[in-house]
């Protein structure tokens, strides 16, 4: 069953740090956002691979948007 890794904030998708296929465990950075000229790591809640990422650096995104899938 997968998993979303969801936006935290409002904000601009600064760095993606992972890619597809990619293992993470719990805690691991998926990607960074900026918001209010801050630097907002979003972390996998679950542990498994990256099967997709639903957004490009340079992409505004809204609280509780889908940024990526874990499976």
């Amino acid at each position: 069953m997968s998993s979303p890794v969801e936006s935290p904030v409002v904000g601009t998708v600064w760095k993606i740090e992972k890619e597809v296929g990619q293992a993470v465990g719990i805690g691991d950075v998926v990607m960074i956002l900026e918001s209010m000229k801050m630097e907002i790591p979003v972390e996998a809640e679950d542990a498994g691979v990256i099967e997709n990422i639903t957004v490009v650096e340079g992409d505004s995104v809204g609280e509780g948007d889908t940024l990526a899938t874990i499976g």
